[in-house]
């Protein structure tokens, strides 16, 4: 699957409801790491709903940064973050659940289907994923 496949694969993954954001990422990008993709979806269990609150970051950006950890073996991951993150949130207008979802604002700057893509997105831009 190319990357392009797998972000729409993980979008649909969420929208059928059969994991939270960060586990969607995260599945679909299983092949990147060391780890199957039933231990991903525990590790990513957790990152649901900004971790619960949605004061925190997004669990689908959470859980690109997570598979860059495993991809990079914690060599240089701080700098494939800030660049994923930074091509996520130009992609969805933020990158905490809260504004993403629009509370407090007008309104939802990108539901969650589409960060889950953008998320899958960004991790491939990031690491040459074509």
């Amino acid at each position: 699957m190319n990357i392009k496949e797998k972000a729409e694969h993980a979008a649909e993954l969420k929208r059928q409801g059969r994991c939270n954001c960060c586990q969607a990422v995260t599945a679909v990008l299983a092949d990147e790491t060391e780890l199957s993709s039933g231990q991903l979806m525990k590790l990513a269990s957790g990152f649901a709903v900004g971790m619960g609150n949605m004061q925190a970051t997004c669990g689908s950006l959470i859980g690109a940064v997570m598979v860059a950890g495993m991809k990079t073996d914690g060599a240089g991951t701080v700098r494939a973050a800030r660049a994923i993150s930074e091509s996520f949130a130009g992609r969805c207008g933020a990158v905490t659940c809260r504004d993403l979802k629009g509370l407090g604002a007008d309104g939802v700057f990108c539901p969650c289907d589409k960060c889950v893509e953008n998320a899958v997105l960004a991790y491939g831009e990031v690491f040459g994923e074509k």
